[in-house]
Order: structure tokens, then sequence, then C-alpha cells
């Protein structure tokens, strides 16, 4: 993996949020950038921001729901910079509804642009990386390891992203190719992308609490850039719940839904337009109305080097138990049980 300052980083989703955060900060290291997003007046701005302050920095207009797009943008990078290093999936949107009032229409354009962008950034990705190698880096989200009221669809998208990323990452690695695939899972983001959803909810839609900053999501972006990573999870408290999630599904399933009430603020008003369909033209990176946790122990921790070793110390144990387990029962299962001889008294004489 080369050093940043060596690297040309192409990043979906920049036009604001964690895509944005991730680009600024890669540029101050010295990473020439490639922008891609739906909006052109917010990337020509930030892109001349960039530049502005001595970096190297392009954009691409592209919907990555739409393959050939995002094939044209990458074609784009290369053009302007001679080839990729790193290849980010950042884009993403958002639904507040319960599953069975969202629009049909709404949920598919959610997938488009959730999962298929995922599944077209890699691929496109793969291409450009196989041969020079490097990073396939996508941002998932924490949603992607439990469900969630309000949320489902989102959290549906997430999870089908995920799959795909893993699976993924075994064919590549089946193939021997030189690239490191990341899956990034941050938990509740100070993002605009609550004010930009497709909001059915009474009032404004809220981040899932708690929030923290994009700036821990890019940190740990640009260190997959750097260093090969499996997944790295942005908020100790999003892994708290996934584990609860995992270990608990019936308590998980039957009380979950007390969380719905933190997903809206009814004494705000509501949010009358989405970024389903059109992009908005705000470069922000964090929310209007919300403030993030600029520290989180658990993201250091979990992309720290130790991570590999404990994960397969973990693994072999439960496989260990396993296997112990299933040699009990079998021979419980074949083993006959021994009757005790009967006792033969001695008559006495």
């Amino acid at each position: 993996m080369k050093p940043l300052s060596e690297q040309v980083v192409l990043i979906t989703g920049a036009s604001s949020g964690i895509g944005l955060a991730t680009a600024r900060a890669a540029a101050r290291r010295g990473a020439a950038v490639v922008l891609v997003a739906r909006t052109e007046a917010a990337l020509s701005s930030i892109v001349e921001g960039i530049q502005a302050g001595g970096a190297r920095a392009a954009y691409a207009v592209a919907d990555v729901g739409v393959l050939a797009e995002v094939e044209a943008a990458a074609g784009l990078a290369v053009e302007r910079f001679g080839r990729i290093d790193t290849w980010v999936n950042c884009a993403g949107v958002a639904i507040y509804a319960k599953l069975v009032d969202t629009p049909a229409h709404e949920h598919e354009r959610l997938i488009e642009t959730n999962y298929f962008g995922a599944v077209h950034g890699a691929l496109n990705g793969v291409r450009h990386l196989r041969d020079r190698g490097g990073a396939l880096i996508t941002v998932g989200s924490i949603a992607s390891d439990f469900p969630s009221p309000i949320m489902g669809a989102y959290a549906a998208s997430k999870h089908a992203a995920k799959a795909y990323i893993e699976s993924l990452r075994i064919e590549i690695n089946a193939e021997r190719l030189p690239i490191s695939v990341t899956l990034i899972k941050p938990s509740g983001t100070n993002t605009p992308i609550a004010e930009h959803a497709a909001n059915h909810q009474d009032g404004e839609a809220l981040i899932p609490p708690p929030v923290y900053d994009p700036d821990l999501v890019a940190e740990a972006i640009l260190d997959a850039a750097e260093k090969p990573r499996l997944d790295v999870t942005v908020g100790g408290v999003g892994r708290l719940q996934a584990l609860a999630a995992t270990h608990f599904p019936g308590l998980y399933a039957r009380f979950g839904g007390a969380v719905a009430p933190l997903l809206s603020d009814p004494k705000r008003q509501k949010t009358t337009s989405d970024n389903l369909d059109a992009a908005r033209a705000e470069a922000r990176e964090r929310s209007l109305h919300e403030s993030g946790r600029t520290f989180s122990l658990y993201a250091p921790i979990s992309r720290g080097p130790l991570v590999p070793v404990v994960a397969g110390l973990a693994v072999t144990l439960g496989l260990a138990l396993l296997v112990s387990r299933k040699s009990a029962s079998s021979g419980d299962a074949k083993t006959p049980t021994t009757l005790p001889k009967p006792r033969v008294q001695q008559k006495k004489r």
C-alpha cells in the first residue's frame, strides 16, 4: 500500500457528509482526489477550494446507480491522474418510514444508490486495481449488523452491501489479487443524511444516537487506504447495539421499537424535500442541527494490530468448542449406557 501522499483516491458521494470530509482530509495529506457525485455546482466549488489549498483535485458528475456513469467517472480519473490507487464507495441516501408505509419507488431508488452504487463502484474499483494493486473501501453502516425500525429499508440496503463486499473479498483473495477490501461501519454520524432523507415521520428526522463526528470515519477510511483492513466499526455504542441484537435477538425483536421515538423530533419542522431522485446542492460535511462526538475509543482499537490475532483465536476457540460438543453428543448417542452389575449376596453359612 502506497503512502497516501503518493495515491490517487476516487471517492463517490463526495459532495457532502463523510465523502466530503474524506476528500478534504486526503487532499490535506497530499493525495490527488477525484470527487464523484450528482451535483456539479457543489463539486466545482469544493474542488476549487481544494486546489486553492495547493492540492490536486478533479471531479466527475455521476449517479452511482448508473453503471455507465460510474465507468465514465473512473475513466476521467485515469485520464487526469494516470491511475486509481484507492476507490472509496461512500454514496448513500436514507428513508425514514415504517416498512409498510415506504413507497415502492422510494425503496427501489434507495436500493439503486446504497446497494447497486456499492456494486458498481466495486466492479470498477476491481477493474482498475487488479493489476497495480490498491484499496477498495466501502462505507457501509453499523445498521448492516442489526435490524432497525423506521430505517428498515436503509438497514436492508446496508445488509445487502455488506454481504456483497464480504463475498467479493473472498473471491479476490481466492484469485490472489493485490487488492485490500475494507468495509467501514459507522455508527450514527453527524452528516446531512437525515436532512436529505425521504421523511414520512412527524417532525424532523434525526440521526440515530449517539452521534459521532464525520472526521472519525474519514480517519478510518484513510487508515484503510494505507494499511489493509477487513472491517472497522466507528463508534463503540453502535458496536454494543450490534452485539445485543446478535446475542439477544428475542429481546431485541420485542423491545427494539423503543428506539423509534429517538429518530424524529416532532417539535422541529419536518423536511419536505429529499435527495433520492435529485441531489442537494449543499456542500456540507455536518448537519445543521446535530453535534457529534469527536472521539471514539473503539475505532482505533478495532483497527489495531492485535485485532486479527484476537479474532483468529476467537474463531479457533469457537470451532474447537463446536467440534467438542458435536463429538460429545455423538458419543452419547452411540455409546450404550452400562448398567451396574447386580450384586450377588452371599449366603451365610
